[in-house]
């Protein structure tokens, strides 16, 4: 059998350091594990603008289509601010994202121990904290049409729309119960069914999916109360679907409930392909930095355990994936930080290869 393929897209800013380090756990599982992927590189974002005049080239996007999982660093920065819309940075994501039908954003919100003070809510609120987001990714206001900005009288108008099909709901809650029903079977629904049409569909739709999995607690929530909810107590959930818009919001709320940006992956998932693998592209949240970009102080940890969901999710590596998860436990609990994350008087911050070199540690010893 061949190996499994993967595309890698380093992107722009800090994107190409956190990339290095998951090379290096790449490597390290084909020569402790004996577990080989056929990985290739390419360019997205500003640098492929930079060497081709647009975000994503159309061989890229090809090359996207055709592996098993694509892993992404950031894009963007302030050097492509004057470029018109269309040809952003950010417009070569959301084309693989689109392309790919990659419709189920999976945005896990995990606080590690040893970081349970960092996050800016109370220790008991945060500490142990395990909960999923599933966010529609490909329909919603962001594509809805019409959009634009047109005249209206005297005055301009913006436009976007949020429009949802039965089956662009019914397939993302399935997603979010297929996930509860190997974690805590409960989902939680959040839209705005009080004002909005589409919310009330969205409401009616997920319930229907929800009768075909009646292990699982199903609950529904108005998005506003929702992200006061996360803020108030979020050990509360496990599994949260939501729309496009109000997964952005809600995903990157929870996202700081842990301390740091920098400690966070994401999957995002269509449908399966002929092997049975889904089409995925994995992310880490946090963006480009561009700040820091090329100093070697970045945190590589969210762009490692964005490969940790890739052999979960798109390699069938369920244990394999754990044992990276557990290793970045073991380098936290070990005191081991970057500068994103010193909060302790006298610990001096590693650097991006230092927390690298931290994890291979702790994958070796896990041996």
């Amino acid at each position: 059998m061949s190996n499994p393929s993967l595309l890698i897209l380093p992107g722009d800013g800090i994107g190409p350091e956190v990339m290095a380090e998951v090379r290096r756990i790449i490597a390290w599982f084909g020569e402790k594990r004996g577990i080989t992927f056929d990985v290739s590189e390419d360019l997205v974002g500003g640098a492929a603008y930079d060497a081709h005049g647009t975000p994503l080239h159309d061989d890229t996007m090809a090359k996207a289509q055709s592996v098993d999982a694509v892993l992404l660093g950031a894009v963007g920065g302030p050097k492509y601010d004057g470029l018109d819309f269309s040809v952003k940075p950010e417009r070569g994501l959301l084309r693989l994202r689109k392309e790919m039908d990659l419709f189920a954003n999976l945005r896990p919100a995990q606080c590690f121990d040893a970081l349970a003070d960092f996050s800016s809510l109370k220790r008991d609120v945060v500490a142990g904290l395990d909960i999923m987001i599933v966010r529609e990714l490909t329909s919603g206001i962001y594509f809805g049409e019409p959009r634009g900005i047109i005249e209206e009288g005297n005055e301009r108008v913006g436009i976007n729309t949020q429009r949802y099909t039965e089956s662009e709901i019914d397939r993302v809650a399935r997603s979010a119960f297929e996930l509860a029903m190997k974690r805590g079977k409960k989902v939680c629904s959040m839209e705005k069914a009080n004002v909005m049409e589409s919310g009330i569909l969205w409401r009616e739709v997920v319930t229907e999916v929800g009768k075909d999995y009646p292990e699982v607690e199903l609950s529904h929530m108005y998005a506003d109360a929702g992200a006061m909810q996360l803020v108030r107590w979020p050990k509360q959930f496990d599994v949260i679907v939501t729309d496009n818009l109000f997964g952005d919001l809600l995903s990157d709320a929870a996202a700081m409930l842990t301390g740091s940006l920098g400690m966070l992956p994401s999957a995002s998932l269509g449908a399966p392909m002929e092997n049975g693998r889904p089409k995925a592209l994995y992310e880490p949240v946090h963006g480009s930095a561009p700040d820091i970009a090329g100093q070697a102080k970045a945190n590589p940890i969210a762009c490692v355990l964005s490969f940790a969901m890739a052999l979960r999710y798109s390699f069938d590596l369920g244990a394999e994936a754990e044992r990276v998860e557990a290793a970045v436990n073991k380098v936290l609990g070990d005191g081991a930080r970057t500068a994103d994350l010193l909060g302790e008087e006298g610990v001096t911050p590693v650097s991006t290869s230092g927390m690298g070199d931290a994890i291979l540690a702790a994958l070796d010893a896990g041996l």
